[in-house]
């Protein structure tokens, strides 16, 4: 087996970014940001967006620049009623359950919000660990630190035994720079930020060289 460690994403990796959730989170965090901190309400998506550019997150550029309060933004934000969003997909809990590989959640999302989106997809009980924000503070993705801290939580030292699947370029591209494989989902475009890409979850044991 070539791969030892496989790290998933979370958000519109585990599932489509078609079912809008992430967008509400945004959406939630455009509402913190104007009424927690008070930024002007046409100023606030672009200062989203640059913070997330700068800094990998908007919340690490919110602690740095607003000194905001981590727990509180983030539960604010992810403070959302998933059942109404995510749905159980059997093919997908099949495909992930049947691979040899260790397999750790790795987000830049915090260890709450990944429980309640593991346990709403039926998934909870596939991963051995979850690797979030605060696990790889004051680093996050893509930052090249944060997987080097990863790999150290996950007992793999080997970079070329590590695979990062994630729905970013910029995140499948980072992983590459360190060493690692990636796979880049939500697309069938070949790219090279990533070591390939897939749309359907039978395509992943092929990428993975399992089958």
């Amino acid at each position: 087996m070539r791969f030892s460690t496989i790290f998933f994403d979370l958000d519109d990796t585990l599932y489509p970014s078609s079912v809008g959730l992430w967008a509400s989170i945004k959406e939630r965090m455009n509402i913190y940001m104007r009424d927690v901190l008070y930024i002007p309400e046409d100023k606030v998506p672009a200062l989203r967006e640059q913070y997330y550019k700068m800094y990998g997150t908007t919340l690490r550029g919110l602690k740095d620049r607003h000194n905001v309060d981590e727990q509180d933004f983030l539960a604010f934000v992810h403070d959302l009623p998933l059942q109404d969003y995510l749905t159980p997909n059997p093919l997908q809990r099949e495909i992930i359950a049947s691979l040899p590989h260790r397999k750790l959640v790795f987000t830049n999302a915090d260890v709450n919000h990944a429980q309640r989106v593991l346990a709403t997809l039926a998934l909870d009980d596939l991963f051995e660990d979850i690797i979030d924000v605060k696990a790889v503070a004051p680093y996050c993705k893509p930052n090249p630190e944060s997987f080097a801290i990863a790999q150290e939580l996950a007992d793999e030292p080997d970079p070329r035994k590590c695979v990062m699947i994630d729905d970013l370029p910029r995140t499948t591209r980072a992983a590459l720079e360190v060493g690692m494989a990636s796979i880049l989902y939500g697309t069938e475009e070949p790219t090279p930020d990533a070591s390939g890409v897939f749309v359907d979850w039978n395509h992943l044991p092929i990428l993975l060289g399992d089958e």
